[in-house]
């Protein structure tokens, strides 16, 4: 017996370390509602602060042509459910969206939940022996469609509303989530669980969907992080109101200097930061592949006698809008613990999600479920292009921003716009005019009839409904 152990111990070792290397990797999917794409301090932002997610970008891919599936929420987030354009779904509008009746236009009864039919992501990972958990903002459907019914073990938060029901302060009146101590703050609660979680699942593979509330309004600022941004915008150079640039019918904000968002914002990255460290104290940080996101742009443009509370300059617009604004977004990927930062310019969208992870956590991939996205593995490994010639986007609805209904296609550098209620085409090129700013559809109309088509038939493919004249409207001269 003393001559087999010495083996035995060696055999024991390495069946021991071979299970640790086998081991499905973890998932953590961070989503923030409405975050900027230069909310970030290494997305450019100067007066929000973000040492949390700079560090991780350090250690991630970082995108800087990564897209929402929509300039608004619901879509979105049903597009990274189920890998699919929101058109294919059919929710094309936040849920359950703004329906006016005294517009020239008619937007499509677009469907307020996302169906029970679709196989969504965290379905397949819990088919596949994955701890499934979901914290934050659902916003696709009410009971019967809620995350619990659409692969979620367990639900924190996630209801019919996409906003907080109360206030970002405990009560929260949230039917999904027990209230804390009175003045508990959303954002850290919703970390607590997703901590509270990954420490009682430390030992099984686990899909950790964490969807911030945070930045939505209202804004109601993190306490313990007001004092430090208020004393900074008194430093500002430009102190005062921000100026408001003219946009269509509204008006978008120039900078960003409003300190009760900055607080949220910090607050979110601590808590991020909060998360990452306790996979390191778990040891699960070379196992756990984190990926941070937002659902759309930044809420930097609204009607003339609002105030947005961010801006996203150099970027046109912001939420609600299809211009770069609304839809562009930062999009950080680490893997393991993650090496030297690296950039990845290479346009990536929503849908991309499903089948990236379903390649990360080494599990075939579902092509007549994610059939709209491509993994991103090889933009992690270095390939410099995927194989995919053209993005699309389509709002057919009104919004608060006072966007009117329209679509947009974006290939190579060209990115073309159309609104419906105007029936007019805008055209820019990115590579030289980020802010689109100079519109060149008359320099090109090649490109605007070959682009406008390929829109029309990506709409017809994918079953996309368009907005109808409203008969009514009797315009008010």
């Amino acid at each position: 017996m003393k001559r087999l152990s010495i083996p035995y111990s060696i055999l024991l070792f390495f069946l021991v370390i071979s299970s640790c290397n086998s081991r499905k990797p973890n998932i953590v999917f961070i989503l923030v509602d409405d975050l900027g794409w230069t909310d970030l301090g290494v997305y450019g932002s100067t007066f929000y602060e973000t040492p949390n997610l700079d560090k991780l970008a350090g250690e991630s891919v970082m995108f800087t042509n990564a897209y929402s599936a929509s300039p608004v929420c619901s879509p979105t987030r049903a597009a990274i459910m189920t890998g699919k354009y929101p058109t294919r779904v059919n929710i094309t509008d936040w849920i359950p969206g703004d329906e006016p009746k005294d517009r020239k236009l008619l937007g499509p009864k677009d469907d307020h939940q996302l169906a029970l039919e679709e196989i969504t992501l965290a379905e397949t990972m819990k088919k596949n022996g994955y701890k499934t958990f979901f914290a934050g903002k659902w916003h696709l459907g009410d009971e019967g469609f809620l995350p619990e019914e659409q692969g979620f073990e367990i639900n924190k938060g996630g209801h019919h509303r996409g906003s907080p029901t109360g206030t970002y302060y405990s009560p929260y009146q949230n039917p999904k989530l027990t209230d804390g101590p009175e003045g508990e703050y959303l954002t850290d609660r919703l970390t607590n669980e997703s901590v509270r979680f990954m420490k009682e699942n430390k030992d099984n593979p686990f899909f950790l969907y964490l969807a911030f509330y945070t930045v939505h309004t209202p804004i109601q600022p993190s306490k313990r992080h007001l004092e430090k941004f208020l004393k900074k915008a008194e430093t500002l150079d430009n102190q005062g109101d921000p100026e408001k640039l003219s946009e269509h019918d509204g008006c978008t904000v120039s900078r960003q200097v409003n300190p009760e968002y900055a607080s949220m914002v910090y607050a979110m990255d601590e808590n991020v930061g909060k998360l990452l460290a306790v996979l390191d104290s778990l040891g699960l940080t070379e196992n756990t592949t984190v990926i941070f996101t937002s659902d759309n742009g930044g809420l930097s443009t609204l009607p003339p006698y609002r105030d947005a509370p961010t801006s996203v300059m150099p970027l046109r617009a912001g939420k609600g809008w299809c211009y770069e604004g609304g839809i562009r977004v930062p999009l950080l990927i680490r893997q393991g613990k993650g090496q030297a930062g690296q950039i990845s310019d290479v346009p990536v969208i929503s849908m991309d999600f499903y089948p990236t992870i379903l390649e990360m956590t080494h599990l075939p991939a579902m092509p007549d479920q994610h059939k709209d996205g491509l993994s991103l593995v090889p933009l992690l490994r270095g390939k410099q292009q995927l194989d995919r010639e053209s993005l699309f986007w389509h709002f057919p609805h009104y919004h608060g921003s006072t966007w009117k209904p329209g679509a947009a296609i974006r290939e190579g550098d060209w990115k073309l716009i159309t609104f419906y209620e105007e029936d007019k085409t805008e055209l820019y090129n990115l590579q030289t005019d980020l802010g689109e700013n100079i519109e060149v559809s008359d320099k090109y109309p090649g490109i605007v009839t070959d682009l406008l088509q390929k829109l029309q038939q990506h709409q017809s493919e994918t079953g996309a409904m368009l907005p109808k004249v409203n008969e009514e409207f009797r315009e008010i001269l």
